[in-house]
């Protein structure tokens, strides 16, 4: 029988796969401290992993650990290079979070464009007939937006472009033009020179030693005064000390982020109350049907590894 190890409870979707099936058994543990997972690990064939840091120290100490199976996309919580050397699979929930976080972008782009914590605040605190002097807000019709990375997530947030009548430029050196022209799009090879060119640019990118500070002062300063940036992937490929000066000063109009460089970010962090960027909890996936769907996904591809049914596509390469 195999043991699963389910660091931080899962929803019940995935926790029924598992009590359908004679041949697995599981564990859940929640808010573990590293000392007591150490032993924790130490009989487990598998683990269920969302946010929890898993270093080197927990790794070497799971002596039968086959896989480690990834409640979402993002693996910068894992110790990668312990990983592959003790040749241990790490996989990743693909299909389960693409639309929850393409949602969530749109619903940046347009509460930032359109105002919409202003018409609020003004309808609540009795300032209806100031409508007149607010600031006009901004349409995405027509306007132009860059998509940085084309995965999953990417391919799922230019449907929504186009319904709304964007012209969509897409920046990934890893998919094929002729891919990108087929879903709507414009491939470009010139990142820093499309980006001057753009009234919103959404970053869908991991974070490696080329992302990290990729949107720093020089590009922030390049950009259109009239442009919004979304980063709902992860926290460091935007510098936000840049960001917040370049929003102070006007360079641009807004950004979105729901990823920080350091999560949760740190009370003194200025964009924490700078007005011109609008802020989530690294909850883009927090969903209802996402949550199932990455529950059932996350379990499943344990259950497919040992059955010798698991996707390539679900597995990381290291």
């Amino acid at each position: 029988m195999k043991k699963v190890l389910i660091i931080k409870k899962i929803h019940d979707s995935g926790i029924k796969l598992l009590d359908s099936r004679k041949d697995f058994s599981y564990e859940i543990v929640e808010d573990p401290e590293t000392s007591v997972l150490i032993n924790k690990v130490q009989d487990c064939d598998a683990i269920s992993l969302k946010t929890s840091k898993f270093g080197s120290d927990l790794i070497n100490a799971a002596n039968k650990l086959k896989i480690i199976s990834r409640h979402g996309v993002g693996h910068d919580n894992v110790d990668l290079e312990t990983v592959k050397k003790k040749k241990i699979i790490l996989s990743i929930t693909t299909n389960s979070n693409a639309t929850s976080v393409a949602e969530h972008v749109f619903f940046m782009m347009l509460s930032i464009s359109r105002g919409a914590d202003t018409y609020d605040k003004t309808v609540k605190e009795g300032k209806f007939l100031n409508r007149k002097n607010l600031e006009l807000s901004k349409e995405l019709w027509n306007k132009n937006i860059l998509i940085a990375g084309f995965g999953r997530v990417g391919k799922n947030l230019i449907k929504k472009c186009i319904g709304f009548d964007m012209n969509i430029f897409v920046y990934d050196p890893f998919v094929d033009k002729k891919i990108i022209d087929s879903l709507g799009g414009k491939k470009i090879d010139n990142f820093q020179k499309t980006i001057q060119e753009m009234d919103y640019i959404s970053l869908h990118m991991p974070l490696t030693d080329k992302t990290k500070n990729l949107i720093n002062m020089k590009v922030l300063s390049s950009m259109r005064k009239n442009s919004i940036i979304i980063n709902a992937s992860r926290g460091g490929i935007i510098n936000e000390i840049d960001l917040n000066e370049a929003l102070n000063k006007g360079m641009i109009f807004g950004a979105g982020l729901d990823v920080f460089e350091k999560e949760p970010p740190n009370p003194n962090n200025p964009l924490l109350k700078n007005k011109k960027v609008l802020l989530s909890p690294h909850s883009a996936t927090f969903t209802e049907e996402c949550n199932e769907r990455m529950s059932k996904e996350t379990i499943q591809n344990i259950i497919d590894f040992f059955e010798n049914k698991l996707d390539k596509t679900k597995i990381v390469k290291l």
